[in-house]
């Protein structure tokens, strides 16, 4: 009899295999490289500084360095709360099974979904991305009419399904030849980004900016000088954003090896070494391109939404050097949207995958192949899901589109913010048995969770305002006379009770708390889950 394609959890779990994934398959430096390249720090930056720089409706100009800093605050902490809540419980569920624990099952269904309708958002910018970087890198080479594709909407599009694609098929294939992969395109990528950031320095420093290029001052680390609620709210919440992907090293919690702690020393690893990167970055480019409306100025509308693009000619020059440097700085920001379509794959099917598994999903989410021990229905279908929500929206609407990439900050911070909150509660029984678990396990996580709730909060009622996004045309884009972003943020959510509805009958062994139990941890016991996977 010919060997199946795929076997179920059941068949793994008996086995002994847990859920069926490859166990010690990355070390500490694979997870660090995945948590790294999952928040795709070259496109983050293109894609976010100008409307950091530009804020909501005040502006924070300079104090772009100091709204990086201020987001790493919460970050670090809820990292925190991933690695004290993974070293008792090391599911690749992360978001999901922990505040099952803490809060029940609505809410750990809520979590896990807001992890998931996330990365199908962010899936069709990242595509459309690599998709239009694609012609931008063959166009630096002199081949006749490609780089004009870069500007074609569904040129981009096509090649941004491919990309997709591709990067589905990766993962499908197994967790150490993805690992592999992302040493590469992130070492690539963050030498790149040095470069840049040291040139520009250096040419302002020597007298060789632009018009609009300002010194160095150490005031840009001050935050108060910026307005709370209209300006520095907004731009926490745009800036959350750049962090995001650091939790894909505890997604893949199962895969490493010492899974207990591994993970959770990559996760804060990953945070420590984003903000450094994106500090040097952030200053190098508000001083080489200054914070003006006009020419290369990072508040310019014309170059938000890609502000290395206009930048980067500038800072390499136009001489044969400065020539391949532009073409690999395109290649960057390509390789840094096609990690992180790579790397938000792995998370997302690993949480499914953990659904599935609790009975919370449809159990053929927790089918795992035999050979490549990964999932199977998990990774395709996110893979499937993520093109037809690529073309869909980019057939209905472009602004529409844009209003949905704007809103991820709702979702992150929610279940950032939520894991954060079920760590403390889940350890409330520990805090008081030393000083580390009272704030290790209470004071930080809780203040990151309080933190990102306060942004959410600040930041939806910036969104809601109706001239928050317009189109090209200049008209405000509105839903219901609300800020688009706003509308589909918190719609994006609540369609996660939607699923509940729909599928609390099937899972009732689930949502009734038969499978993962809420409960306060006690220390020295294990964390026990009563697994009934139906085929």
């Amino acid at each position: 009899m010919p060997e199946p394609l795929i076997t179920t959890v059941a068949e793994d779990r008996a086995q002994g295999g847990g859920k069926g994934l490859k166990t010690g398959a990355i070390g500490l430096v694979g997870s660090v490289v995945v948590a790294t390249a999952s928040t795709a720090p070259a496109y983050s930056l293109a894609a976010t500084l100008g409307f950091i720089v530009v804020g909501g409706t005040a502006f924070v100009g300079t104090q772009a360095p100091a709204v990086i800093l201020l987001a790493f605050v919460p970050m670090y902490l809820i990292a925190q709360a991933y690695k004290e809540l993974n070293a008792v419980d090391p599911d690749c569920g992360t978001t999901f099974t922990w505040t099952t624990r803490a809060f029940g099952p609505i809410a750990g269904w809520m979590g896990g979904w807001a992890i998931v309708i996330a990365d199908i958002i962010v899936m069709a910018n990242l595509a459309y991305i690599a998709g239009q970087y694609s012609f931008v890198f063959l166009g630096g080479f002199g081949l006749p009419g490609v780089a004009a594709l870069a500007g074609n909407v569904w040129a981009s599009t096509i090649v941004g399904v491919l990309w997709i694609a591709l990067m589905t098929w990766i993962c499908w294939r197994g967790i150490e030849i993805s690992a592999r992969l992302q040493y590469g395109l992130l070492g690539f990528e963050m030498v790149l980004l040095i470069a840049f950031a040291v040139i520009a320095l250096v040419r302002v420093g020597t007298g060789q900016g632009e018009a609009g290029s300002i010194p160095f001052d150490w005031s840009w680390f001050n935050p108060f000088t910026v307005d709370f609620a209209s300006a520095l709210m907004p731009a926490l919440l745009v800036a959350i954003f750049i962090y995001w992907g650091w939790d894909s090293a505890v997604a893949v919690n199962e895969e490493t090896k010492d899974p207990s702690r591994t993970p959770g020393r990559a996760a804060i690893l990953s945070t420590l070494l984003l903000v450094a990167t994106y500090l040097l970055v952030t200053i190098a480019t508000v001083s080489f391109a200054g914070v003006g409306e006009q020419g290369l100025g990072l508040a310019n509308p014309d170059n938000s939404g890609d502000v290395f693009s206009a930048i980067a000619p500038a800072v390499f020059g136009g001489g044969p050097i400065g020539q391949v440097m532009q073409v690999l700085f395109a290649a960057t920001i390509l390789t840094s949207a096609a990690a992180s379509t790579q790397t938000t794959i792995l998370p997302t099917a690993r949480t499914s995958l953990s659904m599935a598994v609790h009975k919370a999903m449809p159990a053929v989410f927790g089918r795992i192949h035999p050979r490549y021990l990964t999932p199977t229905w998990s990774t395709l279908g996110m893979g499937a899901a993520s093109i037809l929500f690529f073309l869909l929206f980019t057939l209905i609407s472009q602004n529409l589109l844009n209003a949905l990439v704007e809103s991820l900050g709702v979702m992150i911070a929610f279940y950032y913010g939520i894991t954060g909150l079920a760590c403390a509660w889940f350890f409330r029984r520990t805090l008081t048995s030393s000083v580390r678990n009272l704030f290790l396990r209470g004071i930080l996580p809780a203040a990151g969770g309080l933190i990102l709730f306060v942004i959410l909060a600040y930041g939806l009622v910036q969104y809601a305002s109706p001239d928050w996004l317009v189109d090209d045309a200049g008209d405000p884009v509105t839903i219901f006379g609300l800020g688009a972003t706003a509308v589909v943020g918190v719609l994006g959510l609540l369609v996660g009770f939607l699923g509940i509805a729909a599928y609390r009958t099937r899972g009732r062994d689930f949502f009734r708390g038969r499978i993962i139990p809420t409960a306060a941890y006690v220390e020295g016991e294990a964390v026990r889950d009563e697994h009934r996977v139906v085929d």
